[in-house]
């Protein structure tokens, strides 16, 4: 059982392996000696990717994971005494264990979101105090794409939020740890809806898309990134051996296989979805638009569920729970996981009626 657990269930695309062709990649630059910290042809490649993808001004800077990514990139634009507006939903506020206020001595301020999504209307609240110095100064606003909740902005509400931003004189950074998701779902490169679009600062993921480890932190005006790569090096992320994180973006872009096994992930969701959403008792919170699936359903049937197919809590008053699709999840773990879910919903109901009865 505790095998199965491990190799599959819903609980999270960090769960999956790593693709073959990426692994090939590692292995290939595993010749030789190559000059360390970034020096070497492998990161000078990666690098050009990167400009190809977001604009020859971009500048690029590989770390270990999403949170440095996030953390550091923030941090590199910000003083200690501006602050950073998120939705409360967001990784920076949720799961980062405070990263970003410990490491930029700055504050986060959220808002509320039913979606994950924020507009500029829920902004207004922190749009004060400017230049006044009990008040921490607002500099940042952080989203996601797609959002913790599954959903995926469009490039014209991005640029209608950044206008917003630009005109206060602040930053728009983009948590893209699912951005190829969020690409696939647009049918449009990553560049229109990020350097286009107005956004600042962008954490690039991948490793929840097929890749082992390693982020890009892309400061797409190359005036921002002065200094950056001081603050990547105080903050412990600047990889003595970078080809290894390197060589798995250059299979990364290579043919697209980013959009390939984005593509299936999402696939997966909406097959889940169309398999689920009309069980009885089963309700389904938001639109399946990238890899993940959001559910309520009974606390009891979520257990015994687990013991099979592990995911995750996702708010336990409403008891909602996530479910999360793979580059490698088949129909086939699909189906066996709703079949179950619709057996277990059966017999609750079951239990239910008889403790009517009594």
């Amino acid at each position: 059982m505790k095998d199965n657990i491990l190799k599959k269930g819903f609980a999270s695309d960090n769960n999956s392996g790593v693709h073959p062709l990426i692994l090939n990649e590692i292995h290939s630059v595993n010749q030789g000696h190559a000059l360390g910290y970034g020096a070497d042809i492998y990161t000078s490649q990666a690098e050009e990717i990167f400009k190809q993808q977001f604009g020859s001004n971009t500048e690029v800077f590989f770390v270990f994971n999403g949170t440095a990514a996030n953390v550091l990139g923030i941090t590199g634009v910000l003083k200690p005494w501006n602050s950073v507006i998120t939705a409360f939903t967001s990784h920076i506020e949720q799961d980062e264990c405070g990263a970003l206020e410990n490491f930029a001595g700055c504050k986060v301020l959220t808002v509320d979101t039913d979606n994950g999504k924020i507009n500029t209307a829920m902004l207004r609240k922190h749009m004060h105090g400017f230049g006044f110095e009990h008040h921490s100064q607002p500099k940042v606003v952080s989203i996601t794409q797609a959002t913790e909740m599954g959903t995926v902005y469009t490039p014209e509400e991005i640029k209608y939020l950044a206008d917003y931003v630009h005109d206060h004189d602040m930053l728009l950074h983009m948590d893209g740890a699912r951005i190829a998701n969020a690409a696939v779902y647009l049918g449009l490169p990553f560049r229109n809806f990020t350097t286009d679009a107005g956004v600042d600062v962008l954490s690039f993921g991948g490793t929840k898309n097929g890749m082992m480890y390693g982020e890009a932190v892309c400061f797409l005006h190359p005036e921002l990134a002065s200094g950056f790569k001081y603050v990547r090096k105080q903050g412990m992320h600047l990889a003595s051996k970078m080809r290894y994180i390197a060589a798995q973006y250059i299979a990364y872009f290579r043919n697209n296989l980013w959009y390939e096994l984005a593509s299936h992930s999402n696939r997966m969701a909406g097959i889940l979805y169309n398999r689920i959403k009309d069980i009885e008792g089963i309700t389904i919170t938001q639109p399946v638009q990238s890899n993940g699936v959001f559910v309520i359903m009974p606390p009891e049937v979520a257990e015994r569920i687990r013991n099979k197919y592990f995911f995750y809590t996702w708010n336990e008053v409403k008891n909602e729970y996530r479910l999360m699709t793979t580059w490698d999840t088949t129909e086939e773990d699909i189906e066996i996981f709703s079949d179950l879910l619709r057996s277990e919903m059966e017999s609750f109901r079951q239990r239910q009626n008889k403790v009517a009865m009594l």
